[in-house]
């Protein structure tokens, strides 16, 4: 079950990073002269490197990685909302 819960937070993480890239808020334009020469695709990686951590730790039976990943899920989400709205 916690596999299945930290996916679905992963599906979600995703679709919000796009969400915010695609936005064409300020803040990401502000964003310093290294992270644009990254470019998206280290971001994205470096979420998917944090959902397969999640899903190997909650496969070898650590259930609190799941309620870990929630809570990472919740505060990005929380940013995502704050930027999406354009109340930052």
């Amino acid at each position: 079950m916690a596999i299945l819960v930290i996916f679905l937070f992963g599906v979600g993480n995703f679709a919000l990073h796009r969400a915010v890239f695609e936005s064409g808020h300020p803040l990401i334009e502000q964003m310093p002269w290294f992270y644009h020469a990254m470019n998206r695709r280290l971001a994205l990686g470096v979420e998917f490197l944090m959902l397969v951590a999640a899903l190997l730790l909650a496969a070898q039976g650590a259930a609190w990685a799941a309620l870990a990943y929630a809570g990472y899920s919740a505060l990005g989400a929380l940013a995502g909302w704050l930027i999406l709205t354009r109340r930052v």
